[in-house]
C-alpha cells in the first residue's frame, strides 16, 4: 500500500488523468452502446415460468408488452356518441403507430366486458411488439401523448402497463445533487477547510461515475435490473465519501504531528488505506453472496454493486493521494496551519465530547447496554409482520397516471383486473377440451375467482390458455391464497384421468414463485454472508469474541432496519405524505440485496472501531483502556461518516422510485442504528462487561491461522516521541486531559 501510494503521490498529474480518462471512456462507450436493462423475475424451473414459456410458444404474438389506456367520465356514460367517436379516433391513431401490434377496443362485439357495469369507465389493450425491456421510450410515449390528446373537461384519459411506465418522470439527479450537497456541507463542519471537504465528494463522483457508466456497459453482458445503477450510485457514494473521509482525517492527522505533505499522504493510504480495502472487501463478498442463490435478476445487481464499491475503494487509495499531494497544506484550515506554523507539531490526544462519552459508556455499561437493546428490540418488532411480495402501479404515487389508470380499472371492473392469472396448457385431444369445458365451469364457482375468460387455442390447437380475474388485488395476500388454491386443490381435480398439465402464470404468481424461490435460500445466503464476514474479522483480530457480537449486531441492525421499512412501506405510516405511494408489500428481493449492503457496511465500523482497539490491546493489554481509548479516537470520524452516508442515503428518497426509496430508507435506518446506537453504545458497553474475555483465542486456533493486519499499530511510545520534541512552552500554553489518563 505504501509503494501504490507513494508513486501516486509522485506521479500526482498522470494519476489524475488516468482517472479522467477511465470516467469519460466509459461514458462515451455507455453512451454510444445505451443501455439494456432488464427486470426479469423468471425463475427457472418454477410454474409461473413453464406458464411463460407455453403461451409464448403457443402464441407469440402475446410475446409483447400489454398495456392499457383508460377513460372515465364522472357525468353521462362511455357509451356516449361524442365519447365513442373521440376514443375510437384515439385509438385507431395508437393501432398506427410504430411498435405497435395491436390494439383491443371496448366498442366492437367482443369488447362488451370492457365497460364497466355503471358504464362510467371503460379501457383498450395495447399490445406492443416487444417486451417492455425492449420497447423504445418514443414508442411509449407517442401512444402517451396520442391517448392525452383525447383528453376533455368531462373526459378523463389515463394509462397504465409496463411500458407506459417508462414514459413516467423521475426524480432525475436530484436525489444525488442533495446528498452531495449536505455530504459536503458536513465535510466542511468537521474539517474546516474547503479543499479537504471536496475531495472526497470529488473522489467518490469519479469512482461511482466511472461504475455507472461500467454498468450501462454490463447490462448488454448480462441481465442487470433497472433499478441497479441507482443502487450502485446509493452505495457508492454513501462508502465512497466515507472512505475518502478516513483517509483524508488520517492524512490530517499526519500534517498536525509535523509530517511532509506527501509523508502525510503516504501513511494515511499505507495505515488507513488498508482498512479501507480490508472494509471494502468485505462489502464486496457480502454483496457477491447473492451470487450463490443463482437467480440471473440478483447475479447482476450483485456485481453492479461490487463493481461501484471496487471503483470507490481503488479511488480512495489512488486518486486521493494524488489530490491531497496536490493541495499541500490546504487540507487543514487557516487556524490549523497557523497554530502549526506558530508553535511546531503537537500530540493531539482525545479530548471534548467524545473522551466524555466514552468514559460515561465506561461507567454504565449495563444501563446503556440495556437502553441500546431495548431501542433495536422495539423498531425490529414490525419485522414479525413483514409480507414480502411485489409492488405494482398501485403503489406509485397519486400524481402518476399509471396509478391513476390503476385506481380507475380497480373501481370500475374490481381490483383483480390489475392482476389476472394466465392458466396454460398443453393439449392433445378431445379428452382435453372436454376437460378444460369443465375446468372453466369449476374455476367460476371457485373462491375468490371474479370471472373466466372462454378457453383460447392456438392455431394446431395444441395449446390453449384461459384468464382469471380474481376478486382481489394483486398484492392481497387473498390473491396469493387462489393461486396456492388452484395450483393444490382446483387444477388436480380437473387434470384427473387427462393428459392436461395446467400451469399457473400471471403477474401475482410470477412474484409468488420468485418469493417462494428467494425465501426458501435465505438462511444458506445469510449463513454464508455472515459466515465469511466472521471469518474475515476472526482472522484481522485473533477472536472469537470479536466476530460472533459482530454477527449479532449484524442481524440486530438488520431487524430494526427491516422493522423501519415494514412500518413505512407495508403499513403506509408516512408514504403517501414521502411521495411514495400507498402501503403495499416488501420486494422479495429487498432482504438478499439488504443482507449484503447492510452486513458490508456495518463491517466498515466495526474494522474502524475495534481496529483502534485492538491497537491499544496489543500495545497494553487493558481492556479497559483499549475501549475507552478506541471509542473515544474513532467515535467522531464515525459519526461524521454515518451523518454523510445518512444523508446521501436518505436524498434518494427524492428519486421518484419506490425500490429505491425503500433502500435509502432501510439503510440510512440501519446505518443511523449501527453508528448511534449499536457501535458507540452497545458494542462498547459489552466490550466492557466481558473484559479480557474479548480477545480470547484458543492457543490451537491461533497457532493455525495465517497472521494479517489490517492497520499498522500506532504504537504510544511513537505519540512520547514526537511529544519530547515539541517545545515545552508550547505544552505549558495549552495543556491537553489525555483520555487514556482518564478513568472510567
Amino acid at each position: 500500500m505504501a509503494a501504490l501510494a507513494r508513486w501516486c503521490v509522485r506521479n500526482r498529474l498522470a494519476t489524475i488523468l488516468l482517472w479522467l480518462l477511465a470516467l469519460g471512456g466509459t461514458a462515451t462507450a455507455a453512451v454510444v452502446t445505451g443501455t439494456a436493462y432488464s427486470n426479469d423475475y423468471e425463475v427457472p424451473g418454477t410454474e409461473s415460468g413453464h406458464a411463460t414459456r407455453l403461451l409464448t410458444d403457443g402464441f407469440p404474438d402475446l410475446g409483447g408488452d400489454s398495456d392499457t389506456v383508460v377513460w372515465h367520465t364522472a357525468a353521462g356514460t362511455v357509451r356516449a356518441a361524442a365519447v365513442e367517436q373521440t376514443m375510437t379516433h384515439a385509438l385507431e391513431k395508437i393501432a398506427d403507430l410504430p411498435g405497435v401490434a395491436s390494439v383491443a377496443g371496448p366498442y366492437d362485439d367482443q369488447g362488451s366486458d370492457r365497460i364497466s357495469k355503471d358504464g362510467h369507465t371503460a379501457y383498450a389493450t395495447v399490445v406492443f411488439e416487444d417486451r417492455a425491456e425492449d420497447i423504445d421510450k418514443a414508442e411509449a410515449q407517442a401512444v402517451v401523448d396520442t391517448a392525452e390528446a383525447a383528453r376533455s373537461d368531462g373526459l378523463q384519459v389515463e394509462l397504465g402497463g409496463s411500458a407506459i411506465a417508462l414514459t413516467e418522470p423521475s426524480g432525475g439527479h436530484l436525489a444525488e445533487v442533495v446528498g452531495v450537497v449536505v455530504a459536503a456541507l458536513v465535510l466542511f463542519l468537521a474539517f474546516g477547510s474547503l479543499a479537504a471537504s471536496l475531495l472526497p465528494i470529488a473522489t467518490a463522483l469519479v469512482g461511482v461515475g466511472t461504475a455507472y457508466a461500467g454498468i450501462a456497459l454490463l447490462g448488454h453482458a448480462m441481465t442487470v435490473a433497472d433499478f441497479a445503477p441507482m443502487l450502485g450510485m446509493l452505495i457508492g457514494l454513501g462508502v465512497g465519501i466515507d472512505y475518502a473521509l478516513f483517509i483524508v482525517t488520517r492524512h490530517r492527522r499526519g500534517l498536525k504531528r509535523g509530517l511532509t505533505v506527501a509523508e502525510a499522504a503516504t501513511n494515511a493510504v499505507a495505515t488507513t488505506g488498508r482498512a479501507v480495502v480490508f472494509a471494502g472487501a468485505t462489502v464486496c463478498i457480502a454483496l457477491l453472496g447473492m451470487l450463490i442463490l443463482r437467480l440471473s435478476f440478483l447475479n447482476g445487481v450483485a456485481i453492479a454493486a461490487s463493481l461501484t464499491v471496487v471503483l470507490t475503494v481503488a479511488a480512495s487509495v489512488t486518486l486521493l493521494p494524488a489530490l491531497l499531494s496536490r493541495i499541500g497544506l490546504r487540507a487543514l484550515s487557516r487556524r490549523e496551519r497557523r497554530r502549526l506554523a506558530d508553535h511546531g507539531p503537537q500530540p493531539e490526544p482525545p479530548t471534548g465530547l467524545a473522551a466524555r462519552w466514552s468514559a460515561f459508556v465506561e461507567r454504565h455499561p449495563k444501563l446503556l447496554g440495556t437502553l441500546a437493546l431495548v431501542v433495536i428490540a422495539v423498531l425490529a418488532l414490525p419485522t414479525f409482520s413483514l409480507r414480502l411480495g411485489t409492488s405494482d402501479q398501485g403503489n406509485a404515487p397519486r400524481s402518476a397516471t399509471t396509478r391513476q389508470a390503476y385506481d380507475l380499472l380497480a373501481e370500475g371492473f374490481g381490483a383483480g383486473v390489475n392482476g389476472p392469472l394466465t392458466l396454460v396448457t398443453g393439449v392433445q385431444g378431445a379428452e382435453d377440451r372436454l376437460a378444460l369445458d369443465n375446468l372453466d365451469t369449476a374455476l367460476r364457482t371457485t373462491e375468490g375467482v371474479a370471472s373466466v375468460t372462454p378457453v383460447t387455442f392456438d392455431s394446431d390447437g395444441h395449446t390453449a390458455y384461459l384468464t382469471v380475474v380474481p376478486e382481489s388485488a394483486p398484492q392481497s395476500q387473498r390473491t396469493s391464497e387462489l393461486v396456492d388454491r388452484l395450483r393444490t386443490e382446483v387444477l388436480p381435480r380437473a387434470e384427473a384421468g387427462t393428459s392436461l398439465d395446467v400451469q399457473v402464470g400471471g403477474v401475482t404468481a410470477g412474484y409468488d414463485d420468485f418469493a417462494d424461490v428467494i425465501v426458501g435460500k435465505l438462511p444458506l445466503f445469510v449463513g454464508v454472508v455472515i459466515g465469511l464476514g466472521c471469518l474475515l474479522l476472526l482472522l484481522a483480530f485473533r477472536s472469537v469474541g470479536i466476530p460472533l457480537k459482530a454477527a449479532v449486531m449484524n442481524v440486530a441492525a438488520v431487524a430494526a432496519a427491516f422493522g423501519i421499512v415494514v412500518a413505512v412501506f407495508q403499513w403506509g405510516w408516512g408514504s403517501e405524505l414521502l411521495g411514495l405511494g400507498r402501503a403495499g408489500p416488501i420486494e422479495p428481493f429487498l432482504p438478499v440485496i439488504m443482507v449484503s449492503v447492510l452486513f458490508g457496511l456495518s463491517m466498515d465500523y466495526q474494522v474502524f472501531l475495534v481496529g483502534r482497539m485492538y491497537e491499544e490491546w496489543l500495545e497494553t493489554g487493558d481492556n479497559r483502556r483499549a475501549v475507552r481509548v478506541g471509542l473515544a479516537e474513532t467515535s467522531r470520524v464515525i459519526n461524521s461518516a454515518a451523518v454523510i452516508m445518512i444523508s446521501v442515503f436518505l436524498a434518494f428518497v427524492l428519486s421518484g422510485d419506490r425500490v429505491i426509496a425503500m433502500f435509502g430508507i432501510a439503510l440510512a435506518a440501519a446505518v443511523a442504528l449501527d453508528a448511534f446506537v449499536l457501535r458507540t453504545l452497545l458494542v462498547p458497553a459489552l466490550m466492557h462487561l466481558l473484559g479480557g474475555a474479548n480477545w480470547w483465542l484458543p492457543r490451537w486456533l491461533e497457532k493455525r491461522l495465517p497472521r494479517i493486519s489490517i492497520e499498522p499499530p500506532e504504537c504510544r511510545a511513537a505519540h512520547e516521541r514526537l511529544a519530547a520534541v515539541v517545545p515545552t512552552q508550547a505544552l505549558e500554553k495549552e495543556p491537553r486531559a489525555d483520555v487514556r489518563d482518564i478513568a472510567g
